[in-house]
């Protein structure tokens, strides 16, 4: 398989293609990105499927470091709500094996009883 590295570099217009020191093609927004690149190949060799190339674009941000703790954030704040999720749901179903209704389990929790019911169901 073939891989390209693609460089978004941006300017008034929207953002540049770079390809090492090449500027291969030019697009307005990023999400249009890889298929312009696709496009631009089969412009370039006429013939050959390009469809299959494995397209990694890179935007040039002047707050990349940010973006990468958001994005890492995000992903603990993800993981941590599902183990919230889990921990809930056993928690509902102990209670409910121990002959407590579901009002006072959301009670308890601080949960409302419809809540409860779901997580009850899904236990």
């Amino acid at each position: 398989m073939t891989s390209l590295t693609i460089t978004a570099r941006r300017w008034n217009g929207g953002w540049e293609l770079w390809h090492g020191d090449d500027i291969w093609t030019q697009v307005r927004t990023l999400p249009g990105a890889h298929q312009q690149i696709i496009d631009y190949l089969d412009t370039v060799e006429d013939g050959v499927d390009h469809s299959s190339y494995e397209i990694t674009i890179i935007p040039e941000l002047p707050t990349a470091a940010h973006v990468e703790e958001a994005k890492e954030a995000s992903q603990r704040a993800e993981e941590a709500q599902k183990a919230a999720y889990a921990s809930s749901r056993r928690t509902v179903r102990t209670l409910r094996e121990d002959g407590f209704s579901l009002a006072d389990i959301g009670y308890v929790m601080g949960l409302s009883r419809a809540r409860v019911s779901q997580l009850a169901r899904e236990a």
